[in-house]
């Protein structure tokens, strides 16, 4: 939704992958981080978003879809870079 009806309509965004007028902070930050940015003026405007679910991250991947750029920021970090999900069959 921040993507189709803010970041490309208002301010041309079209691609958050590609963009270098967009950053991200890792959730682990909070939005602390985000109010010191702003008060800082390094950026002008943050946006925070409501996390994503475990299970919601496996019913998009279930379905073959593809989640927004950073959507997927989860703490802690796995140490071998990978997640596994058993799928019945």
């Amino acid at each position: 939704m921040l993507q189709k009806y803010v970041l490309d309509p208002i301010f041309g965004i079209e691609d958050q992958r590609t963009s270098k007028r967009i950053n991200f902070v890792g959730g682990i930050r909070g939005a602390a981080e985000l109010e010191k940015l702003v008060q800082l003026r390094r950026v002008c405007l943050c946006f925070s978003m409501f996390l994503t679910s475990i299970e919601d991250l496996m019913t998009i991947a279930d379905a073959g879809g593809i989640m927004p750029p950073k959507s997927t920021w989860f703490e802690p970090k796995l140490r071998d870079g990978m997640f596994c999900h058993m799928i019945d069959g």
